[in-house]
């Protein structure tokens, strides 16, 4: 599945501008933990765009109505299962397993603190420092609805420290600034 017919197939079921946006942080985050992990970049940000897929339409239910109509459309079934395994011990039992998956769980939730630190700032994502997005991250208070225990599971997954995804996810997300709407306040 290409990132396109991935944006195609999702822009079916998701049409509030702050999911699209949240899906599209989540599309770039995924694309450069593809390039750290030397995997495809495309088929990682398309999963990424899929992710969320039947959350607008059943938030109480979400992922219960993912799996057969993702299967349908031709999402490979691997691509399914790692975007059920994002729901872990949340909605789901299906436990992240590959780099891709435990990607998909950390950046999830890892993508809205980054994107709710960048807007604050005045150059947005495009200057934001890993020491920043930390001191932020350490905030319980900042970006409160973020689990971060599930952040730093996700993580140690990986085998990773949060401070070394979150890089990664915001030098991805940096290329498309203005896209995801974090070019920054413009204030000085």
């Amino acid at each position: 599945m290409t990132l396109e017919e991935a944006k195609k197939l999702n822009s079916t079921m998701v049409t509030e501008e702050h999911l699209i946006l949240h899906t599209l942080n989540v599309c770039y985050a995924m694309g450069a933990m593809a390039e750290h992990f030397g995997e495809d970049k495309e088929h990682w940000e398309a999963v990424g765009v899929l992710h969320d897929y039947d959350y607008e339409k059943y938030p109480e239910e979400h992922l219960q109505h993912t799996k057969e109509p993702l299967l349908e459309a031709g999402v490979p079934e691997e691509d399914v299962r790692a975007i059920l395994s994002h729901g872990y011990g949340i909605c789901t039992d299906v436990e992240p397993i590959t780099n891709m998956e435990k990607s998909l769980y950390a950046v999830d939730e890892l993508t809205g603190i980054i994107q709710a630190c960048a807007r604050m700032r005045p150059n947005g994502i495009k200057d934001l420092e890993i020491k920043s997005f930390m001191k932020k991250f350490k905030d319980k208070k900042f970006a409160a609805k973020c689990d971060r225990d599930l952040i730093q599971k996700a993580c140690a997954m990986l085998g990773m420290e949060v401070k070394d995804v979150a890089a990664i996810c915001i030098e991805g997300m940096k290329e498309h600034a203005e896209e995801l709407q974090l070019t920054g306040t413009g204030e000085q």
